[in-house]
């Protein structure tokens, strides 16, 4: 995985300049890309990056992930929040001429020119259609690059590409897609402990909560200030799992609440016995109805749905989630063990049914320096099931989650509760001490 990692992040498919991915390679050494750039893609690597360097440590995907994450937010942002679908591969008749690289040395000088056409591969036969697609040759460049002294280069290549005709972009915001987008801002969020970020995803999750849920029920397009068609399981699902994210960065109380209306919505619309249909009961009649739970450039809609309600299920009791996620993913367990490339979210949601996984209820003031401490522990290393809950004692969050409910607090510092299906050890004012109990609750 870190090996294609690096070639990705090094490699023409991703935008040296501007950031983020294209849509995919069309040779084997990541180098020219189809140019278009997808909210998808951008979405899941993004997120792929954060995990890896809260898994490694290594600079260079935190870099990747917060150069993707601008990227987003500058050209692919409405001004209300909503997340943009694509930009096109091609401008001016001729696919990828926004991104190609010819006039270096025109727009930096020679001296600069020469040093980033060495790092870069720019040379004057091209190594794209008589044009340059940039890639970084040397592993040892990847964060020189990076790092101040081309701060500045890279800076004025941006600003000259900006001058170019732009790609069009489709201005459409869909449900699904802005819920993989905001499940990946919420989580850097929580794992670089950045309050951008956290901005980025609540006014994310705001514009589909007020535009995009209307009457109990989700909508899937929205665009020039009209919201139609009804939402799909992946809708649902995604949104949902955006929702988590960022009660996980926040501990807002109003995402899991909506995460929890929707998932019932999403149960009544969408299950029924052997798994999730795609299209709603309220859906207008099909021919037939569609049920897929085959993971192919996103994620199918059971697979995500199985995952939030297991999830979901750590932070509220609620037994029906446990209970519908783990019927359905019983009837794909040997699809998925044919063909595990082709199910690999629906594996996540298997290990997270499966565990062990944990809960910890964090008691106590988010914002005290002991709080932020247990709070600091947690988020220094990937825990994929645990689902931490917090509040202060007897707050309205407190009372509102059932895993919150009824903890007090140890001598009047933030305390944590680590548990497994809601039976708890004993509770603990140390982070230490905290981390060792999760260690062996999820191990």
């Amino acid at each position: 995985a870190e090996f294609t990692l690096d070639k990705m992040g090094r490699g023409g498919i991703y935008d040296q300049v501007g950031g983020g991915f294209h849509r995919y390679a069309v040779d084997a050494i990541w180098l020219v890309p189809h140019f278009e750039k997808m909210l998808y893609d951008n979405a899941q690597l993004a997120h792929v990056y954060t995990i890896a360097w809260q898994l490694t440590g290594e600079d260079f995907y935190r870099a990747i992930a917060e150069e993707t994450f601008r990227y987003v937010t500058r050209e692919m942002t409405s001004p209300d929040g909503g997340f943009y679908s694509t930009l096109d591969a091609d401008s001016e008749g001729e696919e990828g001429k926004f991104y190609a690289l010819d006039e270096l040395h025109e727009v930096i000088g020679v001296e600069d020119g020469n040093k980033v056409a060495e790092m870069l591969d720019v040379t004057l036969r091209g190594n794209f259609e008589g044009s340059n697609v940039l890639q970084i040759l040397k592993v040892e460049d990847r964060m020189r690059w990076r790092s101040d002294e081309f701060a500045a280069l890279r800076e004025r290549l941006y600003e000259s590409r900006a001058q170019r005709v732009w790609p069009g972009r489709d201005e459409k915001i869909l449900t699904s897609w802005n819920g993989m987008m905001l499940r990946a801002f919420a989580t850097a969020a929580w794992v670089f402990d950045d309050d951008t970020y956290r901005d980025v995803s609540r006014r994310n999750a705001a514009f589909v909560r007020d535009h995009l849920y209307v009457d109990g029920r989700l909508l899937r397009s929205y665009k020039d200030g009209q919201a139609k068609l009804n939402g799909y399981l992946e809708d649902y699902a995604n949104y949902i799992d955006g929702l988590l994210a960022l009660y996980q960065a926040t501990f807002e109380a109003e995402w899991i609440t909506l995460a929890t209306e929707l998932a019932r919505t999403m149960i009544d619309e969408f299950h029924e016995a052997g798994g999730f249909y795609d299209t709603g009961a309220s859906h207008e009649t099909l021919i037939s109805r569609p049920r897929d739970a085959y993971d192919n450039a996103t994620p199918s809609g059971n697979s995500v749905a199985c995952e939030v309600l297991l999830r979901l299920a750590h932070l509220t009791g609620d037994a029906q989630f446990t209970q519908v996620a783990t019927d359905v993913l019983a009837g794909y367990v040997d699809a998925a063990s044919r063909s595990p490339h082709g199910y690999s979210r629906l594996l996540c949601a298997m290990d997270e049914a499966i565990g062990p996984a944990a809960e910890v209820a964090i008691v106590g003031d988010t914002a005290s320096p002991d709080a932020q401490a247990m709070l600091d522990a947690l988020r220094s290393e990937y825990l994929p099931r645990v689902m931490v809950a917090a509040a202060p004692a007897d707050s309205d969050a407190a009372l509102s989650l059932p895993l919150l409910l009824s903890r007090p607090q140890e001598e009047g510092r933030a305390t944590a509760y680590v548990c497994v299906n809601f039976a708890c050890q004993l509770p603990t004012t140390e982070p230490e001490q905290m981390m060792t109990q999760v260690r062996s609750a999820t191990t």
